[in-house]
């Protein structure tokens, strides 16, 4: 089943300087575009956690936030007073106002860079299995989420795909009326100017003039790109990149069947394939 490219999970580490926090979230993206926003993260372990992210994401906009919390009576002296006297005074000019005191604390305290750059010491040696163990639950949630959004993704694209080619088969089904019509034309045309063909002659050109506007080959082409798509989100487990080629070919007999169209009704039906098409193109930007 495919998965989508938007999602989110989040773990925590219990540490004995206190609570790491790590969450993951993830947007869709042409590669895997890794942003980890800490500066908790120990230096010598940074190449392994973007190697995991881009292992088990794949692809994708990837997001890692990672918070602190002191455990009681470890927190004072790693506040960095600086930045928490920047933060209260914005707040508090913000507001036009004094707020609690010991409200306003465990507010900024939850704020960026508010803990000191000493803080990056907490995940020591001994303790980083535990944030690695927590980074797996992260990704393990995140993953489940981008499951369940898949099925959601995988309903919705290929109704629509089965929906074109319903349109298509109500196009077929008007292929007599449409030849039917440009005859009528011509004959009236040429009644207008009363001119007399020769009959044989006549039905040669016509059948030059309507070759011109036969949709046989799209129908055949459309046809085949809606099957490559079933198949190919059915049977890759990262067919995202592949399906938007194989919406281009498909756009490109949709819009050749309306220039060819030469009647009101299949052009109808052309703009609401149109219409169906657009949306599994933007539903299939975020699947992997």
């Amino acid at each position: 089943m495919i998965q989508s490219m938007t999602g989110y999970g989040k773990a925590e580490a219990t540490l004995a300087s206190g609570t790491l926090t790590l969450e993951i979230r993830t947007l869709n993206g042409k590669s895997a575009d890794i942003n980890i926003k800490s500066s908790l993260l120990p230096k010598d372990k940074e190449l392994e956690v973007r190697k995991l992210l881009a292992d088990k994401l794949v692809r994708g906009t990837i997001d890692l936030y990672i918070g602190f919390e002191p455990a009681a009576g470890n927190g004072a002296h790693s506040i960095n007073a600086d930045a928490f006297n920047e933060y209260r005074s914005s707040i508090e000019s913000a507001l036009g106002q004094s707020m609690n005191a010991s409200d306003l604390a465990a507010a900024i305290l939850r704020l960026p860079d508010v803990v000191d750059a000493k803080k990056a010491d907490v995940i020591g040696p001994d303790e980083w299995p535990l944030v690695a163990q927590a980074l797996d639950a992260a990704l393990a949630q995140l993953m489940d989420y981008r499951a369940t959004e898949g099925k959601a993704l995988y309903a919705d694209v290929t109704s629509r795909v089965n929906g074109i080619l319903a349109l298509y088969d109500q196009v077929e089904a008007l292929e007599g009326e449409r030849i039917e019509t440009v005859r009528e034309r011509l004959n009236k045309a040429l009644e207008d100017l009363a001119a007399k063909p020769n009959p044989e002659r006549f039905e040669q050109e016509m059948i030059f003039y309507l070759e011109k506007y036969d949709i046989n080959e799209e129908k055949v082409r459309l046809r085949q790109h809606c099957k490559y798509f079933m198949e190919t989100i059915d049977g890759e487990p990262y067919p995202g990149k592949k399906l938007g080629f194989i919406i281009q070919e498909m756009g490109r007999e949709i819009n050749t069947t309306g220039s060819k169209a030469n009647h009101a009704g299949i052009q109808q039906l052309v703009v609401r394939m149109k219409d169906e098409l657009e949306k599994v193109r933007e539903q299939s930007m975020n699947i992997l």
